[in-house]
């Protein structure tokens, strides 16, 4: 890459330069190696690398020189090139000095170990192994003979000369030879046929025969063969021998002509020792010399090339940083520089457009969000929407205002962090929380809540939110308090039952009534004492009924027509007081009362309470009516459920109770128990109670009859004080 950005001369001279610099030092090497050639050609080579390296250093001055020249001028990019080179070089000396160094301290180490005292050691011990070798050999030969000596005990002479034969060719031996204690041959046999008489041993070896002990050793043939002779004695009763010539194999006798030939090698070199470490040393100098000059020389050339189109990319990136995408550079080359320039402009040109395209898609979103905020703001429905992993991220101002809770804070988590402030929402989280880990689909349910207000009823719907790839990223809620619209709907339905019934039953009922009273006074004296007395119990049995139908009409007439409350600050225990005390006289059932003497104050219609308290009373006494020893307890005391005050009411009895399949059912218009009941009492009770924001249920863990449980919210401080005032302002 850098040699792209080069002039071609310059890139040519630099290729001529190393080429005669790596010959140069190849030559050199050759000749170093070589120690015949430590002679004329050496010390020409050696001159010739001496002048190399004087010149390339006079061109390493020279630029040096000029380099910090430039930098006193300050120069563009003069710093930088200053920089370049000198971590160049040391990047270059310091791995080159230390190779340098243990290069030569191995030259001298390995030189030395060449001609220490093992190694003398090792070549006289070569020697001795040749020896080794040849003895152990030769003790081989010996025991092949003893046995075979052995083999022919028992043989006959007659037999012996075709078992030697066979013999000698088992062993591979040149010649077997069977002597008798005189030194006559008794047989022989030898793979020269031509050769009539064999080899004998000299005296001195008779001698050591017949002192018991085998014979081995080596014999020439001619000047540069060897053979080992080796005599046994054969057992039995006359003394005999047997001799045999093996021959010596080539490769032993190569090996130790090698070993000698390398003997000699050896001690010459010892002799050129101080010459070889000299030459080597010279050599190496030379060589790293030569390397790092001609390197810094070339990286002088180079950087001077790198540095000016860094240079060029360093102005254009300071113009984009700027500001400036329409900053182009120009493209004087084609390789990787020229391919780095097309790549910034290239670049540049897409940050414009990308700047363009940004500034638009901002204006569109700021645009949507904009709208998007307008449209929750305007919602009456609350509105939630949550992450993937079901963390609060948007809430608008509708979902606040019907929850009563700010949700700023809880931006970034999950729903269950609602429940330490606000236990009240407890049901509400349980129901959306597993909606949303549950549902992938569009979902509805309706959650009922303890609000601070009151029974709240919210209608939830949810779905998940899918990104532009087509995956789930998150999830909406959307919820209505539909409290006042449930409430509305099923008083609308009941008015418009009642307003038939009023139409249908209620007007013909009054013409009958007095259709029958006036047969009764125009008929009663004209007829018999036993005829009128039948026709008056038949009038009074038709007025009683019509009677009967025009309280029914008129009980349901009141359940459906709206509520007109007058609520005032109301002492729940002094009402309650006061309603006992009209049932303390009637004898049967025992009343009792357990009251909490610091009950707070609730805002109320006295008159509608006092209905509620009338009705479960009544209710209560009759179902202990076939009793003799009956028993209603009433109690009230202050609860916090879920993060309100709430004062509870509890009226109970011991009666027979409340059926199970009936206690879901048993709030429903038209549901009783009781052969002449409307069914209405404790429909307009649980009517009263909502009405009044509380809630009624029957007690399924009470076992010794019947319990009904009303909670009432507790007066606001500031409408208690409200009330104060106008009571003391109408006093």
């Amino acid at each position: 890459m850098v040699f792209g950005r080069i002039k071609p001369p310059v890139s040519i001279s630099i290729v001529v330069v190393f080429g005669l610099i790596m010959l140069s030092l190849h030559l050199m090497s050759t000749a170093t190696q070589d120690a015949s050639g430590l002679g004329e050609m050496y010390s020409w080579l050696v001159l010739i690398n001496t002048l190399g390296s004087a010149l390339l250093l006079a061109l390493v001055v020279a630029n040096i020189h000029a380099l910090i020249r430039q930098v006193r001028k300050r120069k563009a990019g003069a710093r930088l090139t200053l920089r370049m080179v000198f971590l160049f070089v040391l990047l270059s000396m310091a791995p080159a000095s230390i190779v340098f160094y243990y290069s030569t301290q191995f030259l001298h180490h390995s030189i030395d170990s060449w001609f220490d005292v093992q190694i003398d050691r090792a070549m006289e011990d070569a020697l001795e192994l040749s020896q080794a070798a040849l003895d152990q050999r030769m003790g081989q030969l010996l025991a092949e003979t003893t046995r075979m000596a052995e083999y022919i005990e028992d043989l006959p002479d007659s037999m012996v000369a075709i078992e030697l034969g066979e013999l000698r060719e088992e062993s591979q031996a040149n010649d077997l030879v069977l002597i008798s204690k005189t030194g006559q041959i008794i047989a022989s046999n030898s793979i020269h046929p031509e050769l009539i008489v064999p080899s004998l041993p000299d005296e001195s070896i008779f001698l050591q025969l017949r002192r018991g002990q085998g014979y081995v050793g080596l014999d020439f043939l001619g000047e540069e063969e060897l053979q080992v002779r080796t005599l046994a004695n054969v057992p039995g009763l006359e003394p005999r021998y047997l001799q045999a010539l093996y021959p010596v194999p080539l490769r032993i006798q190569s090996l130790s002509k090698t070993v000698e030939a390398a003997y000699g090698r050896y001690k010459e070199m010892n002799y050129l020792r101080d010459s070889l470490k000299l030459s080597f040393l010279l050599t190496l100098s030379l060589v790293l010399l030569l390397s790092l000059l001609a390197a810094i020389w070339v990286a002088f050339v180079s950087i001077r090339a790198i540095v000016a189109p860094v240079r060029n990319l360093a102005l254009g990136t300071l113009a984009v940083g700027a500001g400036n995408y329409e900053q182009r550079l120009p493209v004087v080359s084609r390789d990787e520089w020229g391919f780095l320039v097309e790549s910034f402009n290239e670049m540049t040109e897409r940050l414009a457009k990308t700047r363009d395209e940004a500034d638009r898609s901002r204006l569109e979103v700021e645009d949507q969000r904009a709208y998007l905020e307008t449209v929750l703001v305007s919602l009456t429905s609350g509105v939630l929407s949550f992450d993937t992993r079901f963390r609060l991220k948007t809430a608008n101002q509708a979902a606040e205002k019907i929850l009563d809770m700010d949700f700023g804070e809880y931006a970034g988590k999950r729903l269950n962090a609602l429940i330490a402030e606000h236990p009240r929402l407890t049901d509400f989280v349980a129901v959306v929380q597993r909606r949303l880990e549950a549902s992938q689909s569009v979902w509805q349910e309706e959650v009922v809540i303890l609000g601070r207000t009151g029974r709240q009823q919210l209608l939830c719907r949810g779905s998940p939110l899918f990104s532009t790839y087509g995956k789930i990223s998150g999830a909406v809620m959307v919820f209505d308090d539909v409290t006042q619209l449930i409430s509305a709907q099923r008083n609308a339905a009941w008015a418009e039952v009642a307003q038939r019934l009023a139409h249908e039953i209620k007007n013909p009922l009054t013409p009958i009534q007095l259709s029958a009273e006036r047969l009764k006074r125009k008929f009663h004296d004209k007829l018999q004492d036993e005829d009128a007395a039948i026709l008056d119990r038949a009038i009074t049995t038709i007025v009683q009924q019509v009677e009967a139908m025009k309280s029914m009409v008129n009980a349901f007439s009141d359940y459906a027509r709206p509520s007109r409350q007058q609520p005032v600050n109301l002492n729940l225990n002094t009402l309650i007081s006061e309603v006992l005390a009209l049932y303390s006289s009637q004898s049967g059932t025992g009343m009792e009362a357990v009251l909490d003497d610091e009950l707070p104050r609730l805002e109320a219609d006295p008159v509608r309470m006092r209905q509620v308290l009338h009705n479960l009373i009544k209710n209560a006494r009759e179902a202990l009516e076939s009793s003799g020893q009956g028993r209603i307890v009433v109690s009230t005391r202050t609860v916090s459920l879920k993060g309100s005050n709430w004062i509870e009411l509890r009226i109970e009895d011991n009666g027979p109770g409340i059926p199970a399949e009936k206690v879901d059912r048993v709030f429903d218009p038209y549901v009783t128990g009781k052969a002449k009941g409307t069914g209405l009492g404790l429909a307009i009770v649980k009517k009263i109670i909502e009405e009044h924001g509380g809630m009624i249920s029957v007690d399924t863990d009470y076992l010794d009859g019947a319990a009904f449980l009303i909670r009432l919210p507790v007066m606001d401080a500031q409408i208690e004080s409200g009330f104060e005032e106008r009571e003391r302002t109408s006093g």
